[in-house]
């Protein structure tokens, strides 16, 4: 292990090098390794055309000069093959806007292509994909036009006379990773770490495809103090090291502070739930958690869905379920906002490729996810409007491989003003956007995988209910004090089916008092 300053960072990475870089949106970020790149490119040019590869892109969700922001210079990046793409939103809106080619994987497919690479094999096979903008029949990952200059990376085979998706593994020529302690040695601890994320996989990766691993670390321990548990990447493995103390002016982005509650050091006493407010998306959250049964294992996505943990919590069946994270943690209440990822008080947490082997399998009992753009086959689209590019994130795992998918989100957008009254709902403004689409940019769920894995899919909204059957999506329930015509069909680029017993969500939910539920 060699010791280094940041402005040795750049000498290290080769134009064209294909660069791993670990961190998941807010946590885990090697931001003084980011800086240096983007520093000694800006001052020397170089280096220059990398290749950059990563799960959930460090970013803070704004165009703040962190995370893949800073590398989101003219030149300085010639590919990305990442599963989010969007933290950064600088980052994000060149893939848009065509600068660079970029592949969107799946985030357990590229965790587990990340562990394919460092033993040294062909791809990996699976599932995931099928029917979804993945599929080389389709899209082939491909997230802007300026993709399909380069070859496929994942093509289409079968097996047993079953479908399945082959992904390529590539070289990769340098890791930067972030670690919370190195010892003298070179041995890295993630005892601090929100995450457990893909640093292991990724330095492995490296270092077998003859490449380097520079980490990025708070400080440097006597050798031997390290407890062997926590030195989860073994100093063989690590060439260079960088120390860099937490920026505390990042707030919670990129958990600068050690909080002993999140990595699992200790449990704290939750404040009182703090009661929300009685709106369209506690309209939502509450119609979903109609759906929970006692013992569930749930996976809640960004946004609304946080809305569900809250209502647990409200209802008290909390402490009746697991709430369970694709980065790797079970149990507890998962953060929301910037720092998505990491749990508090969780009762476990694995890496996020660990995490993947059990979400693939079916560990799942349940998801509850957001609701962007839905077409009139039950496709869902959440990684592609126009030039804003994100990418799938964990959001394919996810609903190919778990019994029973929810999606919930406002019925339309942009402009949408809406009272709750009197147990029913009154559209005040109507949103100028339709979310039910006639055809979904790009296909993130694949209604058709749906039903041939024989998924219970539902999409809910504030004021109607639909479910995923053969024919498409049926209207099963809607709000009271809807009009069907006015507020649900005139509002859609559709004409849903509906069934012959449609009837009204349950009058509760649309109450400002408790609903005294029970799983």
């Amino acid at each position: 292990m060699i010791v280094i300053e940041s402005d040795e960072v750049g000498k290290l990475i080769k134009d064209n090098d294909m660069v791993a870089i670990s961190g998941s949106g807010g946590s885990g970020s090697c931001e003084a390794i980011l800086r240096a790149i983007r520093d000694s490119y800006i001052k020397n040019n170089h280096p220059k055309n990398i290749g950059v590869t990563c799960g959930i892109s460090p970013g803070n969700l704004t165009e703040d000069e962190v995370g893949m922001n800073m590398l989101a210079k003219p030149g300085l990046v010639g590919k990305a093959i990442c599963a989010h793409l969007g933290m950064g939103k600088v980052f994000g809106n060149a893939i848009g806007n065509n600068e660079f080619p970029a592949f969107a994987l799946p985030l357990g497919v590229i965790n587990h292509l990340y562990r394919a690479i460092a033993g040294g094999e062909l791809g990996i096979i699976t599932h995931i994909g099928l029917n979804t903008f993945a599929d080389p029949r389709i899209n082939g990952c491909r997230a802007n036009e300026k993709a399909k200059e380069l070859p496929d990376i994942v093509s289409l085979i079968k097996i047993e006379n079953q479908e399945q998706l082959f992904y390529k593994t590539f070289k990769i020529d340098v890791a930067i990773i972030k670690a919370t302690y190195a010892d003298e040695d070179g041995n890295l601890s993630l005892e601090h770490e929100a995450l457990i994320g893909e640093q292991y996989n990724m330095a492995i990766a490296a270092h077998n495809s003859k490449g380097i691993v520079i980490a990025q670390v708070e400080k440097i321990v006597p050798k031997g103090s390290l407890k062997a548990r926590n030195a989860i990447i073994h100093s063989s493995y690590v060439d260079y090291v960088l120390v860099s103390k937490p920026d505390l002016t990042l707030g919670d982005y990129n958990m600068p502070i050690y909080r002993p509650e999140i990595v699992g050091d200790i449990k704290i006493p939750l404040e009182e739930v703090k009661i929300n407010e009685l709106n369209n998306r506690k309209i939502c959250g509450r119609r979903a958690a109609l759906e929970i049964k006692k013992g569930n294992v749930i996976n809640l996505g960004v946004g609304m869905p946080d809305t569900v943990a809250n209502i647990a919590a409200e209802e008290g069946f909390a402490n009746d379920i697991y709430l369970s994270v694709e980065t790797g943690p079970t149990g507890g209440v998962p953060i929301g906002g910037v720092a998505f990822g990491g749990s508090i008080n969780p009762d476990s947490v694995v890496s996020t490729p660990e995490q993947f082997d059990a979400y693939n399998g079916g560990s799942l009992d349940m998801a509850i996810l957001g609701l962007a753009e839905v077409d009139e086959e039950g496709n869902v689209n959440v990684s592609k409007f126009g030039t804003r590019v994100t990418g799938p994130g964990g959001f394919i795992n996810i609903t190919q491989s778990t019994k029973k998918v929810i999606f919930i989100g406002t019925f339309t957008a942009k402009g949408l003003k809406e009272e709750i009254k009197d147990a029913k709902l009154i559209i005040e403004n109507e949103g100028t956007e339709h979310k039910f689409v006639k055809k979904v940019e790009q296909i993130t769920f694949s209604a058709k995988q749906a039903r041939l894995n024989k998924q219970e899919i539902l999409y809910v909204t504030e004021r109607a209910v639909f479910k995923l059957d053969e024919k498409g999506i049926t209207l099963i329930e809607i709000a009271p004090g809807v009009d069907i015509i006015k507020d649900i069909f005139n509002q859609m680029d559709f004409r849903p089916n509906v069934a012959e017993d449609l009837r009204l969500m349950d009058e509760k939910i649309f109450k400002s008092e408790k609903m005294y539920l029970k799983v």
